[in-house]
């Protein structure tokens, strides 16, 4: 077993072990063991990552599933994850699960190109499956995989479709009536049928194209990042449309998808709304209905909506990373709900800063936040050993793609930072890199340990979280203390880390200082002559650590969110741009600044009207 350095007596004496606890709160990205993955179009790098989450609540146990994780992860209260390794497993890397519980039973299928089976399980945190059907019917009128490209590029035949069903959503109606929606392209749409469950299952419906993209009219909906239309170097791309779910609520029926790809930070959720799950459905003029283009969490799209024990709604979806390829992601979850006539709407405002864990119903979702801010924001960091150009400061940026390596992964390497002045510290997060790392995908020894240490001083040094005898492996790890501490420094002290280097994307430390809020900005907004847009400039104001411009259909329904830190809004001349509207409809919006002394009201909602 690897060893940590020694400590003196008084660190000892003042230990404050961040020990087995009943959650309180947590923070996005979900905090699980994320499985490598070896991508054989990435030139042989492992990587960590995590897509396409789906949340079921099953027998009063939640369930995730996820792409390519070789299992599952359970939970009892949506913060403490146990992975969970099935007995009988016939998915050899699952994509982009469908899961449906219908109280008694757990059903799963994996997304295909050609028929697969569908299990089931009475209790699947014991891991174990039964097969509900070996293979399930193939989708009428779908063509076989490798015989869609003969008739080129959305060219099939007439009542031909694509190879599938890819990206499934199982949906299980009030009336005990099956559904299967699925579909991921930048060519195809959203189909739907339904379905008798009875073995050997069958189609009862011939499948309904039930949606596709318009991002001539739905900025949100444009590819790229900040829905640019294409890749940075210009090329246009036209945008994907994937990640089917259904939910039901008010005796309507949503429909959501995911759009207009995983690769960039505006990945999003939107919905189409019906009073039939098989349509036809309307385009919802409030999408998107989940969004986190800014922050260090990039990214929404691509999950499951679900309520937890207590009746609380929330919406899953998938971050960007993209280091090692554009297809490195993680998971998150963002807590929302619908208006008294039915808008769906999750909030991210503060999404990626702690949040509490509800233990009720809750009223506003926006409640939930913790009050605690990033006190490591850009403050000064220094390290035991660096690699090349890979400073520490680049561990303090509040950016996924940017990190710190240490000159060699080898236990009692520490990066330490100064946070400027006593500030009361609340929970860590420590955020890794898979920096040149190695393939991993076979070992069963992936492990993290380390531990955070605090000081006023810089000299002597209390415990704030050992996991130093940690069998987990954490690449996002959330601790908070038994009890805050006033700290200047925070030190992370390496134990071991499974990847071939050590290298950290983010040390965040949360907490508050005394003092007061920062005043209400003011804001001025220009719509566009492409009304997709609209250009926000904000006056600054002073003491603010970054800002909320907010925006929605209503004064009162504010529901988007764009995060942007102060110095990031004054590189780009105190204006953002936002190229996420639907043309047609009238908009207002607000802006609000936030410091680690709080937040500030917010503007007076601005009404800016579409062209008629």
């Amino acid at each position: 077993m690897k060893r940590f350095p020694p400590m003196t007596a008084a660190a000892l004496l003042f230990a404050l072990p961040a020990a087995a606890q009943e959650a309180r709160t947590w923070a996005n990205p979900v905090d699980v063991d994320y499985k490598y993955n070896f991508e054989q179009t990435h030139q042989g790098i492992s990587y960590r990552t995590g897509a396409d989450p789906v949340i079921v609540l099953h027998r009063d146990r939640y369930f995730l599933f996820q792409t390519l994780a070789d299992g599952y992860w359970t939970s009892g209260n949506l913060v403490d994850w146990t992975y969970v390794q099935p007995d009988k497993w016939p998915f050899e890397g699952h994509v982009a699960p469908a899961a449906a519980s219908d109280g008694e039973r757990l059903y799963l299928m994996q997304s295909a190109f050609e028929p697969r089976p569908l299990l089931v399980s009475e209790h699947p945190e014991t891991g174990r499956w039964d097969w509900h059907i070996r293979i399930l019917p193939p989708v009428p009128g779908a063509v076989s995989r490798g015989e869609e490209g003969s008739f080129g590029e959305g060219g099939l035949p007439e009542g031909r479709l694509p190879p599938g069903p890819w990206d499934p959503g199982l949906f299980i109606d009030d009336d005990g009536r099956w559904y299967l929606y699925w579909g991921s392209s930048n060519v195809y749409p959203i189909y739907g049928a339904e379905i008798d469950p009875t073995p050997p299952v069958r189609f009862v419906s011939d499948p309904v194209a039930l949606g596709r993209l318009d991002p001539e009219r739905h900025g949100w909906e444009r590819f790229g990042e900040d829905h640019a239309g294409g890749l940075p170097d210009g090329t246009p791309i036209r945008p994907y449309i994937e990640g089917a779910w259904m939910t039901k609520h008010g005796g309507r029926y949503y429909l959501q998808y995911g759009a207009p790809g995983t690769e960039y930070n505006a990945y999003a959720n939107g919905v189409w709304v019906s009073d039939s799950p098989l349509g036809p459905f309307e385009y919802a003029d409030y999408n998107p209905v989940s969004y986190k283009p800014g922050g260090f969490v990039e990214g929404a799209g691509h999950g499951s909506t679900f309520q937890d024990r207590y009746g609380n709604w929330w919406n899953t979806g998938t971050p960007w990373i993209g280091h090692n390829w554009r297809f490195e992601r993680r998971i998150a979850m963002f807590p929302g709900g619908f208006t008294p006539d039915g808008e769906m709407h999750f909030t991210s405002r503060f999404g990626d800063y702690p949040q509490r864990i509800p233990t009720g119903p809750v009223a506003d979702p926006e409640s939930l936040f913790t009050g605690w801010f990033p006190l490591s924001y850009k403050v000064e960091a220094t390290a035991s050993s660096t690699r090349g150009d890979f400073t520490p400061d680049q561990a303090v940026d509040e950016k996924p793609r940017t990190f710190w390596v240490a000159d060699h992964n080898a236990p009692g390497e520490t990066l330490t930072l100064d946070l400027g002045g006593m500030k009361r510290v609340h929970a860590v997060q420590v955020n890794y890199a898979d920096h040149e790392s190695g393939v991993y995908a076979e070992r069963p020894d992936i492990r993290t340990r380390f531990r955070i240490l605090w000081s006023r001083d810089g000299q002597d040094w209390r415990v704030f979280a050992d996991l130093s005898g940690s069998e987990r492996d954490r690449p996002n790890a959330y601790v908070e203390g038994e009890t805050p501490v006033d700290a200047r420094f925070i030190r992370y002290e390496h134990g071991e880390v499974a990847a071939a280097n050590l290298a950290i994307a983010d040390l965040r430390v949360f907490g508050t200082t005394d003092g007061v809020a920062p005043e209400t900005p003011s804001l001025r907004v220009e719509r566009g002559s492409d009304q997709r847009n609209a250009t926000v400039r904000v006056e600054p104001v002073s003491d603010a650590l970054g800002y909320n411009v907010r925006w929605g259909t209503a004064p009162d329904r504010l529901f988007q969110t764009y995060q942007v830190y102060f110095d990031d809004l004054r590189e780009m001349g105190d204006r953002l741009e936002v190229r996420a509207l639907n043309a047609g409809v009238d908009y207002w919006f607000a802006v609000e600044a936030f410091s680690p002394a709080g937040v500030s009201a917010p503007s007076h909602p601005v009404r800016v009207a579409a062209r008629r």
